[in-house]
């Protein structure tokens, strides 16, 4: 229990420290909107080139692993999607009901917790795997937000512009080919990328904890606390059948129980405003499933460490 405590304490103090930062006027919100731009779209990536350019590439990549996230996330999507079908619930609130229910945010929260419990093994592993994950998050995402309505055609063509500028896929692929082909990395980038890589978790942390907002917590708490329990407990179920059903094990498949386990995305709060989802009822998924996730992934690390020692 203490070797778990000391895995996830960490990550939610920093969290903690982003929103006290907030709270007692240290920095305004423009600061954490701005850290949150500087993490997302530099820090970010300069960590998962270095990291995943770094490893190596023959042991890191798992074709399994990222068939059996892939494929517990769309079962997610669509357990999500008819249940919330069958109970009649609005276009608005169908959409962010079921975005909520399967987009976790693997960049901040997840790798920080695979990076705690792992190190820099789990942590280039874990960012090969996003890589592969956030275009198929992000199609779901738009099918979620889409579908319901009816009214808003599908356009492909803009679904495949966002995901070929996204720089969290983009530099994975930059990563995942340097490792590839096992090309050099000269002694000055690889300090200059590990000073950068070095200050991204933090910033993710911090302005996660600063653009926490207990205000977000209100209207249809069921709701949304019914998609934080798929979030949080049924998706690394699911995820846990199709690894143990596709033979991955060992850190792939502790790797895979972690990023299915990360707490709502905040891109869910922004996608469903922007698309006529219920944004309110997006904010209190993020929210309520980012508190929740200090419990479950206790959880979760005590059932990794458990079956460790069972072997």
């Amino acid at each position: 229990m203490w070797i778990v405590i000391q895995i996830v304490a960490p990550v939610f103090l920093i969290i903690g420290l982003g929103w006290t930062i907030r709270r007692i006027g240290l920095v305004d919100d423009v600061f954490f909107q701005q850290t949150n731009k500087l993490v997302f779209y530099v820090c970010l990536p300069l960590l998962l080139i270095y990291k995943i350019g770094t490893a190596d590439f023959s042991a890191s990549f798992n074709i399994r692993l990222i068939l059996a996230t892939a494929g517990a996330t769309g079962c997610c999507f669509l357990l999500a999607y008819l249940y919330g079908m069958r109970r009649g619930y609005s276009a608005p609130v169908l959409g962010a009901f079921c975005q909520g229910s399967f987009r976790g945010n693997l960049a901040y929260i997840g790798l920080a917790i695979v990076y705690n419990a792992y190190g820099n093994p789990g942590l280039a592993r874990a960012g090969i795997l996003l890589g592969f994950l956030v275009p198929v998050l992000n199609f779901f995402a738009i099918l979620a937000l889409t579908l319901p309505g009816q009214q808003q055609c599908i356009r492909y063509g803009k679904i495949a512009r966002r995901m070929g500028t996204n720089p969290l896929i983009l530099s994975s692929l930059v990563g995942i080919c340097w490792s590839f082909f096992h090309l050099p990395m000269p002694v000055v980038l690889d300090r200059s990328l590990s000073i950068a890589g070095g200050m991204t978790l933090p910033l993710a942390l911090l302005a996660i904890g600063g653009n926490f907002s207990m205000a977000r917590l209100r209207g249809d708490l069921t709701t949304a606390g019914l998609a934080t329990v798929i979030k949080l407990l049924v998706l690394p179920m699911v995820t846990a059948c199709f690894l143990f059903l596709l033979g991955v094990t060992g850190l792939d498949y502790a790797i895979g129980l972690l990023m299915a386990g990360a707490p709502a995305a905040v891109a869910t709060y922004i996608m469903a405003c922007r698309m006529g989802g219920d944004g309110r009822l997006a904010g209190t998924i993020v929210v309520m499933s980012t508190g929740a996730s200090a419990l479950s992934y206790t959880l979760i690390l005590l059932y990794l460490h458990a079956t460790t020692l069972a072997r």
